[in-house]
């Protein structure tokens, strides 16, 4: 990769130069000037964003990297850090990484480009170069939702490791032994998380996750019909799926009722991740529901923590369990309203005496 001395050199002027060309500074020749982007050009230089990024004057902008923005999730996550930046003072500035490493690394170079005073990201892998620059650089960062193991940088995320033994125990007492799960991608925390969380509850009933219940998803919708296709198609399926975000479990409903068939008749189906979608559905799904709004918050609160001077800290909030129908659950009994004391009785009420 080209350095501005390269393209200094190419352009047969100092550094300061091509940096002055670079930063639109007015005290450059118009022949300097063509000479250095002429070299920029050819030698496809790119100026270091993370270097760029370090700097005494604040902008009062944050740039915030979300995993997918047409998940609910993180379409909600986003609106609360928007919500409490503005708050607080800050505008914020949204990338859309698509659940693709290389377009992470693109909106991240972009935001340190655009002279942000923090970033707030939600990992899509195991952390790329880029990022791992911009944090050794004192770039002032914090992890959302996920967050890569060994850097040190705040998390906010929730721990759904309670919510997910309430489930298992709540599917075991309606009766199903054979559970299966749709995976987030292993490269991801809360993918991984998520798989031996649910491997861990089952082991406490005494129920095994054979390798053939455990289908890799990518957080995405087709993913979660591709891998439920998978485990209807098995010699012994499953009686519940459990996929481990809400768009694949939107796949998978999607892929239960393409053959026929119905939830929870012959499949039920659980999901990480609660949706306002999900009591719409039929039957509404029952799910882990993760408090999206404060986690937003709170990871906005910890970066201004770090921008302003302050220590800032990891926060872990709880996960709960929203049971509803889609598990086989029975609905629930009509309230029927006390009759009124000046009402007569009904024909089955009155007295034969």
């Amino acid at each position: 990769m080209a350095s501005i001395k390269d393209v200094a050199a190419a352009a047969g002027v100092s550094v300061a130069t091509v940096s002055r060309v670079l930063n639109a500074h007015p005290s450059v020749s118009a022949d300097a000037r063509a000479r250095v982007l002429a070299a920029v050009e050819a030698l496809d230089y790119r100026p270091n964003a993370v270097a760029r990024s370090l700097r005494t004057d604040q902008t009062h902008t944050l740039g915030l990297v979300i995993s997918d923005v047409l998940n609910p999730y993180f379409t909600e996550l986003a609106r609360a850090v928007e919500e409490e930046a503005r708050a607080l003072g800050y505008s914020v500035v949204i990338g859309n990484a698509d659940e693709r490493p290389d377009l992470q690394d693109h909106h991240v170079r972009n935001l340190l480009d655009r002279r942000i005073d923090g970033l707030l990201v939600s990992p899509t892998d195991g952390g790329s170069p880029l990022m791992l620059d911009a944090v050794r650089a004192g770039t002032p960062m914090v992890f959302v939702d996920r967050w890569i193991p060994g850097v040190d940088v705040p998390v906010v995320r929730s721990d759904g490791s309670a919510a997910v033994r309430d489930l298992v125990a709540h599917l075991c007492g309606l009766g199903h032994r054979r559970l299966a799960i749709i995976a987030g991608p292993a490269a991801t925390t809360t993918g991984s998380e998520r798989v031996e969380a649910f491997r861990a509850a089952l082991a406490e009933h005494g129920i095994p996750l054979p390798d053939a219940y455990i289908g890799q998803g990518d957080f995405q919708a087709a993913s979660g019909r591709r891998v439920t296709e998978g485990f209807l198609d098995l010699p012994e399926p499953p009686e519940v799926v459990f996929a481990a975000d809400n768009l694949m479990a939107l796949g998978a409903l999607d892929a239960v009722r393409a053959r026929g068939l119905r939830v929870p008749d012959d499949l039920a189906l659980a999901a990480f991740d609660d949706i306002p979608w999900f009591v719409h559905t039929d039957p509404p799904v029952t799910a882990i529901a993760q408090p999206t709004g404060e986690l937003g918050r709170a990871a906005v609160r910890a970066l201004v923590d770090r921008i302003e001077g302050r220590t800032p800290t990891s926060v872990t909030l709880g996960a709960r369990l929203v049971v509803r129908r889609s598990c086989g659950e029975r609905a629930p009994e009509p309230v029927q309203a006390p009759a009124s004391p000046t009402q007569s009785p009904s024909p089955v009420q009155r007295s034969t005496s």
